[in-house]
This record gives structure tokens, C-alpha cells and sequence, in this order.
């Protein structure tokens, strides 16, 4: 913890830690003890000079700029790395400091440009800010043999410049991107004037490794680290405070404008998620919003065959009407259907969902969340009742073992996996569990314990044999169990029959029994242990098993309801929490009730005045074979691409072609919109005015940058096409719909805008009993009541390698692009990831003839594509990896119909597939193929 920042006050109700009262400038003070005095400083309203010195840093003392005296003592100690003691008098301003100050402040402007003192074009610049507060009027010292005033500017990153010239050496941006961000890409080469930061050997940040997160760029107290925006478009002017459209974590962010034109992103200290820390895409990647391909006109067209044609919004509308009540008398009511996106606000989720129930007259709604995140829904309601991970982020903190299974999250939750790594540098132990040798299993100073190399779709066999040690071991939190849970006998003896333990399930999952067991044995006795998972345990044929797999081990080890443990997926999209949340899914209304459920039905029928069908509606998987089977005809898409995320890619077109009317509402043509009808324009993020939630279940306001392009907000244009089929439905703001979900979900009854812009925050159930959220869930009982464990029995996945299809395919996320790449590859992002590779082990690459770069084919039973082949021992032998990112690649071509039992969720993450040369090698280094590339 910095001592520019308070020290944690401590648990509400309980007693915080000892307060001390000193005098700064003669004016009384009480801070908790362990305060900086800068920091008293300031809360006293005195602002002490500093440059080395910001709130999100550890003190580090160097600049000395920030010196005091204290009565009593000798010397000018720098006041961010003094704490307070009881008594102390403090004076920040005197004759000694002001002369200290501007002698130090001297040394700086002699080894800076000129210029820079007097040129407001340079931007943020505290160097010249601080020269007017220390009163430096004239430097005496000469600027002769400074070499690095004539350094060049390096611009090699797209995204920010470095100018060495305006370098001061204050470090800030080393220890940014040391203590925040966690990489360790810069450092400080030489001494004295000759010192400077260096990138890495390379001398270029697009060498380093450098992972673009902006940290640096935002401790940067001169113009060294500068947005290129900022310097092509000027200084902002004003500031809208709004939430990331990318992954889960749901950063906050600052969008900085010059009168309508947006300069930057700059992430939002008081952000409950991220706390003034962001990664490459919410701090740069959000040129995609004003990108040239983006469709601003609504277009229709009678066959995918024929040309787009633009027409106005009141003719789209009624087409999309027409043909979507033409098709219910025509087939049944049941024969249209909609899925919603988790790229849109709860209230624009909430809509369509409304639409399809009370406008459609049916239940088949679903969500992208089908294709992620359903396991987590469906396997921790069982268990826990209800379908949300426990924690929230700043819980990490608290963590003495942390488990990362299916998860990778440098690359797919940077923000978060930041906080992670800092609490491993502070001594957590790590256990990582995947197929994969992912960062966090060896990265600058962070090193796992274990990493458990399963193979892949042998994810119940491993959490059962770590539950079988826990178990036969007694390694049971007992008392925790007797008090809080339910049906433990019968799970305990599932759980310790001889097929689970270690030994017999290594042939199953590769996972030596040893190494398995004193992993287990860690979790159970190390402290506070947390679970964090992601797609890896979710897109399996037994993603939901698995799920309740993970909330039994933590049930029996007792690390639920307190700060540091719990179960905690890591949410892919920015909405994939509130998409769920807002009723999106065929059998659930708002707040995941049953929409079986007579009174809760009720409620909903009674404010909405439309009668409900009781019976759930389809799934995607369903309404893709029911087109093929001509029973379903129309479908309205919300800002999602099935036609690229959606597994069997052919099975999915063919069903999408089969269909007489496909409406697609999103940002630019897509590959879903070849087979569409209607293209309905949507907005970005920053058009967005309502909610996502992310997750940890925190409610976010997402506020407009800048108006609809399109003339419309994507609710509005839902709510309208409902009005056209006859149901009335309009709202004048989106606070009015949220105060609709309030109404009838429980979870959110204390939710309101207002509440959120006062707040900043909160975190889901808000009501009478936490009107100010909840951070930590099942602190003192289960929303069921009783946890409850359910026996998880190991089914071996149908996808098996064979004779044929060798190979296992499983597939991730890379750090600079973003699911299907609709957003990132319209950016400069695209200058670290251009394209999707295949990685293959290098003794699997050897045996088929494929050098490092070679075109190769990957093919499944469902299909194939062509990628270039990256050789890695990153993945163990037998098993391929690529991204999905790119639909030239179209990875989900191979990938199969196999899903989950219990939720249809696809089974991405295990495809038999073999791999090939497409052509003999002919351009390919021949130096690449004497050591593999591990370095990557």
C-alpha cells in the first residue's frame, strides 16, 4: 500500500485501525496511523510540490521536491515516504524549502528543453506546472553535452510517442509499469545525465515487451509519454465519465473530448473495477466507433441475394413488423424468436427480451451468454442458487492461494490479472490448471506453484480428484460444513471412491497424482483461497459439471462468503453478467426465476398487461435446427455475430439461409449480416446511455460521448418495431427502464441512475438489506439457504483424437483483439495481432513436415480452414491452439455441434483435428527451425 494513500479503515461495525493528530502549516489533522505525511498534506489542504510522487505508486522518495520540515527532528525528509506520528508539526513552506526546491527544480530544467517551460502545446506537463510553484524563474546552469536533448522521438508504437529529449528520469514510468501494471518492460540504463529509461534491448517500445496498457504514458509528469491523439487533436476540453465495451472487468473511464471529437481515454481513478488502471483496448482501441465501415443508415434487401438498399428508419421498422407477423400466421406464433447481445446496455438487453415475451408472443430469447457462460448460470444456481460469481475484485487482495482454471487472464482480463499479479509478488501462492503454459505461469517476478497440464476435457476428473484428497485426506472445513451446507454424506461418498483419487484418474487426465495432491493439499491449508475461472472450464461437454465441481471444493474447504476465497468466472464480454441478469435466457425472466413461476409470471403480467407463456422457448442450438426444419423463420440479432462465434459455422449459416427473415442490429456488416434482411444500425459505447454490469456483479453507468450517428438508440428502435406489431412500448429515457427492472427483479429493487451517479457504483443484490450493494456474497447463508453439494460424476467428452483427427484444437483469446475482432481489427491493434496462428508443439510439427510460418491446413469432421503455424512448446504434445479472432480464419468452422448437457453450451475447447502443410515449404526461415520459438 502507498503511503500517499489512507490505509484500509477497516470492516464497518468493527474497529479500524489507531488515528494519529499532528499539525501541517499550523493546521490540526487526524489520520489513521501509517498515513504519509503528504498525505495528512493534503487532507489538512495543504498540496505539497512532488513530480516522483502520485496516488497510485509507492512512495518512492526521489524527486525532493516534496521535503518538509518537522519540528523536533534534523534534516528535510521527503514527506511521501514519512509517516505520521502522533504530535508532529509539520511545515510544508518555508525559506530552507523554497530554496531546496528551486535549486532541485534547476537541475531538472537543465537537463529538459527549454521550450518546455513555455510551450502549452506540450500537454500535461508538471514539470512546468511544479516550476511555477517552487517559484523558479531563471535556470543558472547550461544545457551543453546533454546528449539525449538531441535523442529522437520513438514512434514506433501506435498509439503514443516517447521523446526522450523531454525525459526526466523521475522513474514514475518504470514503477507504473512495475507496482500497476506488472510487466517490468522498463527500466533506468546509466547514471547521472547519461541515465535514461530504456524499453528493452530492442531501444523501441514495438521491441519491448511492452503491452501498451498506457500506465506509463499516465505517470508521466512531462510530455515524454504523449498520446499521439493529443498531439494530433490538442489538449481535451471536456469530460463525459463512462464504462469500457470490452471485457469483463468493466473499467472506468474518463472520454476526454475537444468540443465533440473524442482525444483519449483515461481510466478512472475512483473505477470500482479498475481502480485508474487499463489495458491497450479500453485505454487506445476505440477508433472503431467513428471507423469508416460503420453502417449509419437502416437497409434492406428481399433475398440475400439481392443488393442492400438504404430506406428510413419508419419504413425499416414496419418491414421488419410486416414480415415478422406474416411469418407468425403464416407458421405458428412460435416460429420467431431473438438473441441478445452482451455487447449492449441491461436496458437495450432488457427491451428485446420484453419484445420477444410480450410482442412475439413466445420465450425464445436467448443470449451470446449461451455460447460462454451458461455452465456458470446453471451449475452455481444449483449449488449456491444463484448465478454469479461470490467476489469482487479488490477480494484478490486478500488471497493466499489463488487457482486460475481455463482462464488466461493477462491476455483476456489484463486489468484484473494486474491486481492478481500483484498480490502473487506479495507472496500468494498460484496453482494454474490448463493445457496450456498460459503468462502467469512464469512471468517477471510471479512463478506458479503448480501448474496442472490436463488434458483437455478432463476438467471434472481433475476438480474431483482435488476434492477427493481434500476429503480422504480430512482436510474438510467441517464446522463450516455442518453449519452452512446441505448433502454433504452422499457427495463426501461419491467423492472418495477409488475412481477419483489422483492415481486413478492420471491416466485420464495426464496430471501426475503427486503433483495433483500437493496442489490440492495447498488449496486446502494455505489460507484464503479463491477460484478464478473462464472459458476454459465452460465450453465443455461437462462445462456445468465442472462448475458445480468447483463450488463443491469450495464448500468443503470452507473458502466461501469472506474476503480472498469464492468461485469467480471471469466474465469474456462487458455484459455477459447483465445480458444473463436482464432475463435473456428461453426458460428465465429478470433476476433468473423460473418463468414456469406462477406468482413471479404474474408480476411481470400484471405491469406489462400481456399474457406470458409458461413453457420455456428455444435455445439457440434449437432455433438453428428448427430453421432446418422449417419450423422457424424469423429472428432478430442484437449485436452479436453468430455466423462467426457460434460453433459448426455451416450448420449455423445453413440454418440462417434457411430462415425468411434475419434482422441484424449492429455496428458494421458482419458475417451473420450476409444471410440478413434487415440491417438495423446500432450504436457504439459511446453512444450508449444506461448500465452494464460486469463480473463481479458491479452496476455501471455507461454515459453518451456523443449522440446516436444512426439518429436512433438501439432501445428506442426495439421498442418501436413492438409498437408496429401492435404491442405499445416506449420509454422516454433509459432511467425509466431501469426503474422498470427495479419494479420487478428484487436483486436490482434498490437500483436507480440516480443512486448509480451518486455512488459511482454498486454491486448487485442492491435492495432494503444492501442499499448500498454487496461485494461479497454468502456471508452469512446461501441465497438458496443452504449450500448444497451435488455429486459430479466424470463423462469423457464424445470429440476423441483418432486415427484420423490426431490432434486435440482448443482455442483462446490474445490480449490485443477482442472475440469475433469487429472492433479491434478496426483499429491499430491490429499491429500486434494481424492475423489468427495455429501453435503446435514442436515434435508434433516435426512429424508433418511444418517448419515456424508454413501455411498449414487444420481440419476437423466439420470442416477446415488455413492458418500459418506458429511452433510452441507452450502447448503439450497432442494438442493445437489458436484465436478466433479473424473471420478469414473462421476457427469455428471446425468446431463441433458437442455442448454442454445441461445448457447446450459449445463445446469449443476439445476438437479432434489433424494438421497439414497446404503447400510445401518454400518461404519459410530455415533458422526458425533450429530452436522452437518459446519465447512467445
Amino acid at each position: 500500500m502507498s503511503l500517499l494513500t489512507e490505509p484500509d479503515l477497516g470492516t464497518p461495525g468493527k474497529a479500524g485501525p489507531a488515528t494519529v493528530s499532528l499539525q501541517v502549516d499550523g493546521q490540526p489533522v487526524t489520520v489513521p496511523e501509517g498515513t504519509s505525511v503528504m498525505r495528512a498534506a493534503a487532507l489538512s489542504g495543504v498540496d505539497i510540490p512532488k513530480l516522483c510522487a502520485t496516488d497510485s505508486l509507492e512512495a518512492f522518495g526521489s524527486c525532493r521536491l516534496c521535503l518538509v520540515e518537522i519540528e523536533g527532528r534534523k534534516g528535510t525528509p521527503a514527506s511521501c515516504t514519512t509517516p505520521v506520528a502522533d504530535g508532529m508539526r509539520v511545515h510544508t513552506q518555508t525559506p530552507r524549502l523554497e530554496k531546496l526546491r528551486q535549486g532541485v527544480m534547476e537541475l531538472y530544467i537543465s537537463d529538459h528543453p527549454l521550450d518546455c517551460l513555455t510551450c502549452a502545446a506540450n500537454g500535461d506537463c508538471e514539470l512546468q506546472d511544479m516550476s511555477g510553484v517552487v517559484g523558479l524563474r531563471q535556470v543558472r546552469y547550461g544545457y551543453e553535452g546533454k546528449n539525449h536533448l538531441d535523442a529522437e522521438t520513438d514512434t514506433s508504437n501506435p498509439y503514443f510517442d516517447f521523446d526522450a529529449s523531454k525525459c526526466i528520469v523521475c522513474s514514475r514510468c518504470v514503477r507504473a509499469c512495475d507496482e500497476v501494471q506488472g510487466t517490468f518492460a522498463l527500466t533506468i540504463e546509466g547514471r547521472g545525465f547519461d541515465s535514461k529509461v530504456s524499453p528493452g534491448a530492442g531501444e523501441l517500445f514495438m521491441d519491448s515487451e511492452c503491452v501498451s496498457c498506457g500506465a506509463c504514458v499516465q505517470a508521466c509528469p512531462t510530455a515524454t509519454l504523449e498520446e499521439k491523439s493529443v498531439v494530433d487533436l490538442g489538449m481535451p476540453t471536456r469530460t463525459v465519465l463512462t464504462t469500457c465495451a470490452y471485457c469483463g472487468v468493466g473499467c472506468s473511464f474518463k472520454a476526454e473530448l475537444r468540443g465533440d471529437e473524442l482525444v483519449r481515454m483515461v481510466p478512472y481513478k475512483d473505477g470500482g473495477a479498475n481502480e485508474g488502471h487499463s489495458c491497450v483496448k479500453g485505454r487506445f482501441a476505440f477508433g472503431y466507433a467513428t471507423h469508416p465501415d460503420r453502417v449509419l443508415n437502416p437497409m434492406i434487401r428481399e433475398s440475400i441475394q439481392d443488393q442492400w438498399r438504404e430506406v428510413d428508419w419508419g419504413t425499416a421498422i414496419s418491414y421488419v413488423a410486416e414480415k415478422m407477423r406474416e411469418i407468425q400466421a403464416r407458421y405458428g406464433a412460435g416460429a420467431i424468436g431473438g438473441i441478445t447481445s452482451s455487447r449492449c446496455t441491461d436496458e437495450e438487453v432488457y427491451v428485446v427480451q420484453k419484445m420477444v415475451r410480450a410482442a412475439f408472443g413466445n420465450n425464445n430469447v436467448d443470449t451470446c451468454a449461451r455460447v460462454c457462460h451458461s455452465p456458470t448460470g446453471y451449475g452455481l444456481k444449483q449449488t449456491f442458487g444463484t448465478s454469479a460469481g461470490t467476489q469482487d475484485f479488490k477480494s484478490v487482495a486478500k488471497a493466499d492461494v489463488i487457482v486460475v482454471i481455463g482462464a488466461n487472464p493477462t491476455d483476456a482480463h489484463p486489468v484484473f490479472a494486474s491486481r492478481m499479479k500483484r498480490r502473487l509478488r506479495e507472496g500468494a501462492k498460484l496453482i494454474v490448471i490448463d493445457p496450456r503454459r498460459i503468462d502467469l505461469v512464469r512471468s517477471p517476478h510471479v512463478e506458479a506453484q503448480h501448474h496442472l497440464k490436463l488434458a483437455p476435457g478432463t476438467n471434472v476428473a481433475v476438480v474431483n480428484a482435488f476434492a477427493h484428497v481434500v476429503v480422504t485426506e480430512n482436510l474438510t472445513d467441517q464446522s463450516f460444513v455442518d453449519e452452512r451446507c446441505e448433502e454433504f454424506d452422499e457427495w463426501a461418498e461419491f467423492i472418495a471412491r477409488p475412481e477419483n483419487s489422483p492415481e486413478a484418474t492420471e491416466e485420464i487426465t495426464g496430471v501426475p497424482a503427486a503433483d495433483l495432491r500437493a496442489a490440492a493439499r495447498l488449496y486446502a491449508t494455505g489460507g484464503n483461497a479463491a477460484i478464478y475461472y473462464g472459458l476454459g472450464v465452460t465450453e465443455h461437454s461437462q462445462g456445468s459439471t465442472m462448475v458445480m465441481g468447483m463450488a463443491n471444493l469450495a464448500m468443503a474447504t470452507g473458502n466461501i462468503g469472506r474476503d480472498g476465497v469464492g468461485i469467480n468466472p471471469l466474465r469474456g464480454q462487458n455484459n455477459v453478467q447483465g445480458s444473463c441478469d436482464m432475463g435473456s435466457f428461453p426458460h428465465e425472466l429478470p433476476g433468473y426465476r423460473h418463468i414456469s413461476d406462477d406468482t413471479v409470471r404474474t408480476t411481470f403480467e400484471d405491469l406489462w398487461e400481456r399474457h406470458l407463456l409458461a413453457e420455456p422457448g428455444l435455445r439457440i442450438p434449437n432455433m438453428f435446427d428448427a430453421a432446418l426444419d422449417g419450423t422457424f423463420r424469423g429472428l432478430f440479432v442484437q449485436g452479436e455475430d453468430i455466423a462467426q462465434s457460434d460453433p459448426n459455422t455451416q450448420h449455423v449459416t445453413a440454418a440462417l439461409a434457411a430462415m425468411d427473415l434475419v434482422v441484424v442490429q449492429d455496428l458494421f456488416l458482419n458475417e451473420t449480416a450476409k444471410f440478413a434482411h434487415v440491417f438495423l444500425p446500432g450504436t457504439s459505447f459511446l453512444e450508449k446511455d444506461g448500465t452494464f454490469i460486469n463480473a463481479e456483479r458491479r452496476i455501471n453507468r455507461v454515459r453518451p460521448v456523443m449522440p446516436p450517428k444512426s439518429g436512433k438508440h438501439e432501445w428506442e428502435i426495439v421498442c418501436e418495431i413492438a409498437q408496429a406489431m401492435g404491442y405499445p412500448m416506449s420509454y422516454t429515457h433509459p432511467r425509466e427502464i431501469m426503474a422498470e427492472i427495479a419494479a420487478l427483479t428484487p436483486t436490482f429493487a434498490g437500483v436507480s441512475f440516480e443512486k448509480l451517479d451518486k455512488l459511482g457504483s454498486v454491486q448487485w443484490p442492491c435492495n432494503d438489506k444492501a442499499p448500498e450493494g454487496t461485494p461479497i456474497m454468502h456471508v452469512d447463508g446461501f441465497v438458496r439457504g443452504k449450500g448444497r453439494f451435488v455429486p459430479t460424476p466424470f463423462v469423457p467428452t464424445r470429440e476423441r483424437s483418432t486415427r484420423k483427427y490426431p490432434l486435440i484444437l482448443t482455442t483462446g483469446r490474445i490480449l490485443s483483439q477482442y472475440n469475433v475482432g469487429a472492433q479491434t481489427r478496426r483499429t491499430e491493434n491490429v499491429a500486434w495481432h494481424p492475423e489468427d496462428i495455429l501453435e503446435i508443439h514442436p515434435h508434433d510439427a516435426d512429424v508433418r513436415g511444418i517448419r515456424n510460418g508454413d501455411e498449414v491446413t487444420l481440419t476437423s469432421r466439420v470442416g477446415h480452414t488455413t492458418l500459418h503455424a506458429h511452433i510452441s512448446d507452450r502447448m503439450p504434445i497432442g494438442v493445437v491452439y489458436t484465436t478466433f479472432h479473424h473471420p478469414v480464419t473462421g476457427a469455428n468452422v471446425v468446431t463441433t455441434e458437442n455442448s454442454d448437457w445441461a445448457t447446450n453450451c459449445p463445446e469449443y475447447k476439445v476438437t479432434a483435428v489433424q494438421v497439414g502443410l497446404t503447400t510445401p515449404t518454400t518461404t519459410a526461415d530455415p533458422a526458425q527451425d533450429a530452436v522452437p520459438a518459446l519465447a512467445d
